[in-house]
């Protein structure tokens, strides 16, 4: 059962910090980036099959300005092949994977033995049991082989405040960021399965001048 978060802190300490960062969900902030997980479903042994970077409305994502929200809604994809839905895809077809949507920014170096804190305000939450979103930040090793991670269940309105102490060295990657994770479903289909919707606001002080980058391509779907 997860755990509903109004107001949670989490540090994980992995280095010495030298000051603290705040950062939120700001789409003047860019590059926001987007990743893509792909697993079997559990009924199929659940392994992994790929990843790879996905532009951010394929994931599906979309910031509006003009409202001041970020909405993530299940992850759709519009090809009929077995190997994506079972039996073919086409309206009421049921899913034949599990989709880990990552939105997520990035900063190279600039973070190393820091205290980040990743904080922000839930709208509205209408998700059902399919899905599940986490927020997280991620201090990952050069070659991105392991990483220093801490997650946090959202499943309902509200606001949420996590916090990593990143390892004091520079070639390190520090993400944070949102992730969706259930099965895909037909485009017709998705509003039986719900959505999250956060409010979007400036991050204090400027990200610019700690490199934000990344994997800046993306990759449509299949």
């Amino acid at each position: 059962m997860k755990t509903t978060i109004l107001a949670l802190t989490v540090a994980a300490l992995a280095g010495t910090a030298t000051a603290d960062v705040s950062v939120g969900i700001d789409p003047s902030d860019a590059p926001w980036l987007g990743y893509m997980n792909v697993f079997e479903l559990p009924a199929n042994g659940g392994g992994f099959v790929f990843g790879s970077p996905w532009g951010i409305a394929d994931l599906v994502a979309s910031f509006d300005d003009g409202a001041n929200t970020l909405t993530m809604s299940p992850n759709t994809i519009g090809d009929p092949d077995p190997f994506w839905y079972q039996g073919g895809g086409g309206p009421g077809a049921p899913g034949n994977k599990i989709m880990e949507a990552n939105l997520y920014q990035q900063v190279d170096g600039g973070l190393a033995g820091q205290t980040v804190t990743f904080s922000g305000n839930v709208l509205s939450y209408s998700f059902t049991d399919a899905h599940n979103v986490r927020v997280f930040i991620r201090d990952f090793a050069a070659d991105f082989s392991s990483s220093v991670d801490v997650f946090a269940d959202i499943d309902a309105s509200g606001s949420f405040s996590i916090s990593l102490t990143t390892i004091n060295d520079a070639s390190r990657h520090v993400q944070w960021g949102i992730q969706v994770t259930g099965v895909n479903v037909w485009f017709t289909d998705t509003a039986p399965f719900g959505n999250v919707v956060f409010g979007t606001v400036p991050t204090p002080g400027s990200l610019a001048l700690l490199g934000l980058g990344g994997l800046a391509a993306t990759r449509r779907r299949r």
